[in-house]
């Protein structure tokens, strides 16, 4: 990670023109579009939201830093925390609770949290993120302690809430990092590492939850899918960790092991009610023989990656 800042190097007071900010700035290309039909509208958005994958392929290696920190953070015991406001915030929230289910982890792993709390997930609580000791207030009543890494995320990069809770990070040594749409901000000054993709102006002036939204997702999804990745959560591109809760994955589990080991549908549904319901387990049971005592002794023993678990077993994946 790079070097911290001093909190001192911060200015205290943040602008409060909104027009400095490139987030905020009016578009020249859509000036004219309450003129548009909607063919017209949709075809210009369409176009805006060709350059966001650009804008966050500039931001790569810093993202990467922030994958190593938060992959020797989980290995350590310590948790991914993402806090944000508004449309931010829900994004936080979203990747976070989809991580349980995608890859079988305990839901304290990766915790979102967001100003105004459950509420403003569904309703408009927009003044709570003007509210700077709440963002360390909710940080605190997590426990958040230096195992942890804490990502911030506010488009402005100037949000109090947001701010206040990266302040009470660095106070208890966590690690954290800054999701922001404007370069330089205040927000990335107290982050450890700044992660800034610079979208533009957005298509309606200010509706961050356009453009700057859409790169906020995108920058989630890598942290955390990476993360698991480097952690074994599949193997290959195949999600074998995935929690079978409903018929839809079940599905998809069954799917996976006929697809990856030759095995009828029977012998599938078989090796899954051995291994408790763990597509990793009836894999390993599938491609080397393994009971599913030995299998699991096995893949806790190679910290739970399914292509080294294979391997200790004396086969060699083609994937």
């Amino acid at each position: 990670m790079r070097a911290r800042r001093g909190v001192a190097a911060v200015s205290a007071t943040i602008t409060s023109d909104l027009e400095t900010l490139v987030s905020e700035a009016r578009n020249p290309r859509t000036e004219q579009i309450d003129l548009m039909s909607s063919a017209q509208i949709i075809a210009c958005m369409n176009e805006e939201d060709r350059g966001v994958a650009d804008a966050v392929a500039t931001e790569l290696p810093a993202i990467a830093e922030v994958v190593d920190r938060i992959v020797d953070a989980l290995n350590e015991g310590g948790r991914l925390i993402y806090i944000g406001a508004g449309t931010s915030g829900r994004l936080g929230v979203l990747d976070a609770s989809e991580c349980p289910p995608t890859f079988s982890v305990p839901p304290e792993m990766v915790v979102g949290l967001i100003a105004g709390g459950d509420r403003a997930l569904r309703h408009s609580v927009e003044a709570a993120e003007d509210d700077e000791t709440r963002g360390a207030a909710d940080l605190e009543a997590i426990a958040v302690s230096a195992a942890d890494v804490v990502v911030g995320i506010a488009v402005s990069g100037r949000t109090p809430y947001v701010m206040g809770a990266l302040r009470h990070a660095r106070g208890v040594g966590a690690a954290t990092a800054a999701l922001t749409c404007n370069p330089g901000s205040p927000l990335s000054a107290l982050a450890d590492t700044a992660i800034s993709p610079v979208v533009g102006p957005e298509v309606v002036t200010g509706s961050t939850r356009l453009k700057s939204g859409t790169a906020q997702k995108m920058v989630l999804n890598m942290l955390s899918t990476a993360s698991m990745i480097r952690r074994g959560k599949t193997w290959g591109n195949r999600m074998v960790d995935v929690t079978i809760s409903n018929q839809k994955l079940a599905e998809r589990a069954l799917s996976m092991l006929v697809e990856a080991t030759g095995c009828s549908p029977a012998e599938a549904r078989a090796a899954l009610e051995q291994g408790g319901g763990s597509v990793k387990l009836a894999l390993l049971m599938q491609m080397t023989g393994l009971d599913a005592e030995t299998a699991r002794a096995t893949l806790e023993a190679e910290g739970g990656f399914l292509r080294k678990a294979i391997e200790r077993a004396g086969q060699n994946p083609a994937v």
